[in-house]
């Protein structure tokens, strides 16, 4: 069992009238509903070993002082039971490693965007009428508000993307069980001339310029049953088990983002083969091949290669092959492009 708590921090500033104004630690208590009370040597002689605690907490991406007071109950709570599941025998201590891993590197993206999105919100509540406890004050007035229904959306957005990620996999007729991989259609889109368009605008403009790509390209990969994997400011990489619907996608794209006059053009490369999925990312020649068309690819335009060609509809769509030119990494390839019939 783990030894008594460490002691709550000394009061924070007070107003002159006597009243205590709201400190960093009264925000951590209201994010994390409790206040760290345990060290990691705490645990350790708690029954969970400090080797575990260093893995599972850096496997986090937190940091960690063994000697600071850093583990509430509930961090104590939730890692005894990830390792009685291991002693179990329910799962692999390296499985659970590499799931935490996945949880705290998607976590640390959320909260950051989180953040970005509700600083705004908490210097409005500090401007706005009747405010007097600063922005330590309106950030906390606003987690007590608002984070109980957005940890339920959380944890139910998570049950039915898994959902949704065991039925793809139950449903991949093109699986390759010995090697891990499986057939996909992968494209690149990305923004042309970015960096220097970047160089041009303010910091403000850039950000809402990214996250109007972002939110746009995201909303044609869903509404064609895609995925985005990852964005990278200026591009994004999806992928499709259609490659017609793949295509689709990539129109879709160019509509919203390159016939958009408020927009920078866009070109979308794309390649089909086999890939290999790993903590969340696709790897293998198909993800290589659709960036290096990107590149090749004119404004508002859509390159693709020959496997993904080949698998469209041939009464629906006429292809034609470019110029061979050399591609880093695979040698003279000749693009293809196509256009409906």
């Amino acid at each position: 069992m783990a030894p008594d708590p460490q002691g709550a921090p000394a009061p924070g500033p007070q107003d002159p009238d006597g009243t205590e104004r709201p400190t960093v630690f009264d925000l951590e208590r209201a994010i994390l509903g409790e206040v760290p009370v345990f060290t990691a040597h705490d645990l350790d002689e708690g029954g969970i070993p400090i080797a575990d605690v260093r893995r599972l907490w850096r496997a986090l991406g937190l940091p960690l002082n063994e000697e600071s007071v850093t583990f509430t109950g509930a961090d104590a709570t939730t890692m005894g039971a990830l390792l009685d599941a291991v002693d179990r025998g329910g799962i692999p201590m390296d499985a659970a490693v590499n799931l935490t891993r996945a949880i705290g590197q998607t976590m640390a993206r959320l909260a950051d965007w989180e953040i970005s999105v509700l600083v705004p919100l908490v210097e409005a509540i500090d401007a706005g009428p009747g405010a007097s406890n600063g922005r330590l004050g309106a950030a906390t007035q606003l987690v007590e508000e608002l984070s109980d229904v957005f940890e339920r959306v959380m944890v139910n957005a998570w049950r039915r993307h898994l959902a949704a990620a065991a039925s793809r996999m139950e449903g991949v007729d093109e699986l390759d069980e010995e090697a891990d991989t499986w057939q996909i259609t992968v494209g690149f889109a990305d923004l042309v001339s970015f960096t220097a368009l970047s160089n041009e605008l303010d910091e403000a403009r850039i950000g809402d310029l990214v996250e109007l790509f972002e939110s746009r390209c995201h909303d044609v990969v869903q509404g064609h049953h895609g995925r985005i994997i990852k964005s990278l400011g200026d591009s994004v990489l999806f992928v499709n088990d259609d490659p017609l619907r793949a295509y689709e996608t990539a129109e879709g794209i160019i509509k919203v983002i390159g016939r958009d006059a408020r927009m920078p053009d866009v070109h979308v490369g794309m390649a089909t083969g086999h890939v290999v999925t790993r903590m969340g990312d696709v790897f293998g020649p198909p993800v290589n091949l659709a960036s290096r068309l990107t590149n090749i690819a004119r404004r508002n335009r859509i390159i693709l290669d020959q496997a993904t060609a080949d698998l469209l509809p041939a009464r629906e769509f006429e292809s034609r092959r470019l110029p061979a030119r050399p591609v880093r990494g695979f040698g003279l390839l000749e693009p293809v492009t196509v256009r409906r019939t």
